[in-house]
């Protein structure tokens, strides 16, 4: 079997990295190992200097080669590297190309990965017909090579395995070649007339065709007389797609000790809006169904007591680096617009359409609960300026901007067009028992006193929520954070998630001051802090930024809009909902 397909590259798009990163990824060897790159002439490849070299080409062809007897060849890497040359030598050119051979699934397969252009760095061009079946002639004609022809009695044992398969067989495509031959569609499998088949074969054929009818895709309308239905194809490989799918999952839930009945696994298909968000924990992730293409998939153990299989496209970056027991929020994309976009078309609902800054000082340096006036009304303009250039507002000068009616709706489906397929928050990078016993602020803590408590099914992952969290509340009472009162009532301290987030904070700060020349400071509300950012920092409180400037180091919270600036001098003002980073008009809103 050969899958092959080409994938259009988008200029400073990441998705070809975090595709050959999964590739790479954990348990994919015959010993459960990472897998390794390889090329035609290195059995260390290096996947970074391969990107390098990728850069700004316009495509890239992927393949996954899974020769049906993968198992009897003596190396599947000698293997790859023959067919290549035999590639090269149809195509007339020397390809640029790496590998990785996966063994974890029943059959041994190998992804390739081809650069979209010649020797001689103009655009490969590749002809469909040979994509789609040249390749697999040339990868037969080796494998035949070496294991020899295929025996009558072989062939047939195979083709026998094949018919209770719930996909698109050998024998499914032998029978829609001979229903497209005939003018009525018809495929005739009796033993008189013009059936050319061997008995062995019209057997095959009559009992393939009576697991088709059980599955509503073939009907017998006379004796030996069968009309496939139009959608049998698509049908079988949707099939196909859904079992491997199932089979990932279940992986992925034994590799945790999870078990779960087939009542309580939920598919989401590739374009299904998830209206409701899906809050769980993270079982697995890898490649999307297809393995081919950009996106990857998460099985998520949900708060409603079931597991859900999931797929977003790479461009949701975060996926990478969220570690197995994370505590994940996935939802529709862009459902509210942003508080930012809201102040806007007010203002300029207010002014004929019309925003203008002066305007907006006005308003903000009359509300005594803003800190920072000028800072405010500049993240206003940077979010002005990263939707003029994606064409959705106009600029009249410096201090107008000329704003449209729907103005809201279309800043939000402009953020849903940059992560396309849902949003991903990452809750907490903690598992339950890690937050059990943390001194931070962690994601229990905030389903123990939030008044939006989220809903939990008492079963499953649900079931196992409501006992962390009464272990979490033992936890607090017993260091004094909480107390029990006579009815069995819990009452918890005063600002309980500032509290253990300044605890976590103090301690992770003192901790890292024995490492470096600086001391360790808190940030206050309503301070600037200016500094260089030197790292980031994940703690069971979130996720934040180290600050240093000459006299000492500061911890404060991470947003995506300041890893641009790793490295470089930053100007923040502390807020009460977190930072508002000040990088300059061409850096991107950061609230």
């Amino acid at each position: 079997m050969v899958k092959a397909r080409y994938v259009p590259m988008r200029a400073g798009s990441r998705a070809a990295a975090v595709h050959l990163r999964y590739l790479q990824r954990d348990g994919v060897t015959r010993d459960g190992a990472w897998g390794r790159l390889y090329s035609a002439t290195s059995d260390r490849a290096d996947g970074s200097a391969f990107l390098d070299r990728a850069e700004g080409d316009p495509r890239q062809f992927r393949l996954i080669v899974a020769p049906e007897d993968g198992p009897q060849l003596s190396d599947l890497r000698s293997f790859t590297r023959d067919l290549m040359h035999q590639v090269e030598q149809d195509l007339a050119t020397k390809l640029d190309w790496v590998a990785v051979d996966h063994f974890n699934t029943g059959h041994p397969h190998t992804h390739i990965v081809i650069r979209g252009v010649d020797e001689l760095g103009e655009n490969l061009i590749i002809a469909g017909a040979y994509l789609a079946h040249g390749i697999r002639e040339r990868a037969s004609e080796l494998a035949t090579i070496e294991l020899g022809p295929e025996t009558m009695l072989e062939r047939q044992q195979k083709l026998s395995r094949e018919i209770d398969r719930e996909k698109l067989t050998r024998i499914d495509r032998a029978l829609l070649r001979e229903a497209g031959q005939m003018a009525d569609g018809i495929v005739d499998t009796r033993a008189t007339g013009n059936n050319r088949h061997a008995d062995s074969d019209r057997h095959l054929r009559i009992a393939r065709l009576q697991v088709l009818q059980r599955l509503g895709l073939a009907q017998e309308i006379d004796t030996g007389r069968w009309l496939l239905k139009p959608q049998m194809e698509q049908t079988l490989r949707q099939l196909n797609e859904q079992g491997d799918i199932i089979k990932t999952m279940h992986r992925a839930m034994a590799s945790q000790k999870v078990q779960r009945g087939a009542e309580q696994i939920v598919i989401h298909g590739k374009d299904e809006a998830i209206e409701t968000p899906i809050t769980g924990r993270l079982l697995g992730r890898g490649l999307g169904a297809d393995e081919l293409g950009d996106r990857v998939h998460l099985i998520i153990d949900g708060i409603d007591g079931r597991t859900h299989y999931i797929e977003l496209p790479t461009g949701v970056m975060i996926i990478e680096t969220t570690p197995i027991g994370a505590i994940l929020e996935v939802g529709a994309a862009g459902r509210e617009p942003r508080a930012a976009d809201q102040n806007i078309a007010h203002l300029a609902r207010e002014n004929d359409g019309i925003y203008r800054t002066a305007d907006h000082f006005a308003v903000v340096r009359a509300d005594r609960g803003i800190v920072d006036p000028d800072a405010y009304v500049e993240a206003h303009i940077r979010r002005l300026e990263a939707l003029r250039r994606a064409g959705l507002v106009e600029r009249v000068d410096a201090d107008h901007w000329r704003i449209p009616t729907g103005f809201e709706q279309s800043a939000t489906l402009h953020d849903a067009g940059r992560s396309p397929g849902g949003s991903l928050r990452v809750l907490s990078t903690l598992d339950l028992e890690a937050q059990i016993a943390s001194d931070g602020a962690v994601w229990l803590d905030r389903q123990l006193i939030g008044r939006d408590r989220l809903p939990v099914t008492m079963a499953g992952f649900g079931a196992e929520i409501e006992t962390a969290l009464e272990q979490r509340r033992q936890h607090h009472i017993a260091h004094g954070d909480a107390r029990r009162d006579g009815k069995g009532r819990v009452f918890y301290r005063r600002d309980l998630l500032a509290t253990l987030e300044g605890r976590e904070l103090a301690r992770v700060g003192a901790e890292i001051a024995t490492t470096r020349d600086q001391p360790f400071r808190l940030a206050t509300r309503g301070e600037t802090i200016r500094g260089i950012y030197r790292e980031t920092v994940q703690l069971a409180s979130g996720r934040y930024a180290l600050i240093e400037n000459a006299k000492e180091f500061l911890l404060v919270p991470w947003r995506p809009v300041i890893e641009r600036s790793l490295g470089r001098d930053v100007v923040g003002l502390v807020t009460e909902g977190g930072i508002s980073w000040q990088l300059g008009r061409d850096r991107g809103l950061g609230l």
